[in-house]
């Protein structure tokens, strides 16, 4: 009865330490997340001052103190205003949705551009979102004339959204990172749009598994196809660190793209994709206790290859979304990692200091190291994606 009684006791007490733990660790993940709002909106005050009011921020070069910014034809115009609205929606500043609204304003003229796949990037991060939080319909004629702008470059015969036009390098190219455009078509047609725009979502999707991964689920950066066929024409990279390699950036958009698929189809061939990539990146020999993982998987130089915040901050947030749709134990370990690469990127290492870094929020990011652009600086994408996973830890695990 004794021995009986000191086991229910010592299962208690661990029961009693362990749930402890549990709220300690929630409430310095939302003390956390306030600071990192807050700080992001002091300093986004400053990255708009920064950036002139007809163009968008890109980057600042912390060696040279100066920063850079493109015009609203730049893949990545779309994520300053989205983070803008990202902050807005915590924070409820009335300066910071100002702010997004006059950027949106100048980007809207986009919603026509042909000029490459990244429609979803630059319309729907930005206008979908001010859709999403702001409730005004004025917004939506965008992302529908965003959507029909996108599908332009759809090739029926080879059933996949052509990402870059063809040239000397390439005859018909298809990149990883166009998994995440598909989110405009699928909200389109969900949202009183033609139906076309989810067949043509399927078929990309679809093609994109059955050419873009290895037996190991990483992911082929570019996969070239002759339109008229769908042959492929060979499979390479661009910004990775070989054409056999795994770019971590890359990587980071196929998870996030086939969890996003699930969301919208339900289909459990998309999760059970989603879910393997996730183990090919929670389980890489290469990839850092602190979970921010170099900018390729296999980067000749690990460990002393540069870090890429960009590639964290969207597999954190790919991450919390793929815990809504698994079971408990699944759910617990990609939770449990995606606050590790929060907690890595929210420490001083990666988040600027008030004031500096040009206004942007995270440093270390890696852009392109091949072509040595945008290497090792600050990028709007890491910053928006950090903050959509903060806001996703907040309103779907606190």
């Amino acid at each position: 009865m004794i021995r009986k009684t000191n086991c229910w006791m010592i299962a208690l007490l661990m029961f009693t330490f362990i749930s402890g733990n549990a709220q300690t660790n929630q409430k310095a993940m939302g003390q956390l997340i306030d600071r990192q709002f807050k700080l992001a909106q002091e300093q986004y005050y400053l990255l708009a001052k920064n950036t002139p009011a007809d163009r968008m921020p890109k980057t600042f070069y912390p060696i040279k103190d100066s920063s850079e910014s493109s015009d609203t034809k730049w893949w990545c115009s779309g994520f300053f205003p989205g983070a803008l609205l990202y902050i807005y929606e915590y924070t409820k500043d009335p300066a910071t949705l100002s702010e997004a609204k006059r950027r949106l304003a100048i980007l809207e003229k986009e919603k026509h551009y042909t000029g490459n796949h990244d429609l979803g990037f630059m319309m729907f991060c930005s206008f979908g979102n001010a859709y999403r939080i702001l409730k005004d319909p004025a917004y939506k004629p965008t992302i529908d004339t965003a959507a029909a702008s996108l599908i332009t470059r759809y090739k029926p015969n080879a059933k996949v959204i052509q990402s870059w036009n063809s040239g000397n390098r390439w005859v018909g190219p298809v990149i990883i990172d166009n998994m995440m455009n598909l989110e405009l078509l699928l909200w389109v047609a969900q949202n009183g749009g033609d139906n076309n725009l989810k067949q043509i979502s399927l078929n990309h999707a679809d093609i994109t598994i059955q050419n873009h991964f290895r037996k190991d689920y990483g992911t082929y950066h570019v996969v070239d196809y002759n339109m008229n066929t769908g042959e492929v024409v060979k499979k390479a990279t661009w910004q990775g660190d070989a054409d056999e390699s795994t770019w971590a950036r890359g990587q980071a958009w196929a998870l996030y793209g086939y969890t996003m698929m699930y969301r919208f189809t339900k289909d459990n061939r998309y999760l059970n994709q989603a879910k393997q990539i996730a183990q090919f990146i929670l389980k890489h020999p290469s990839l850092p206790a602190d979970r921010v993982p170099y900018w390729d998987f296999d980067a000749k130089d690990i460990p002393n290859a540069l870090r890429d915040a960009s590639a964290a901050a969207i597999m954190a947030s790919a991450l919390l979304e793929l815990g809504q749709y698994t079971n408990k134990k699944e759910r617990e370990q990609y939770v449990s990692e995606a606050r590790t690469m929060l907690q890595t990127l929210s420490g001083s290492e990666y988040t600027a200091k008030p004031g500096t870094n040009g206004g942007f929020l995270l440093k270390h990011s890696v852009g392109a190291l091949p072509l040595k652009s945008e290497i090792d600086v600050p990028l709007t994408y890491a910053d928006y994606y950090y903050l959509e996973a903060l806001l996703r830890y907040k309103n779907w695990y606190l």
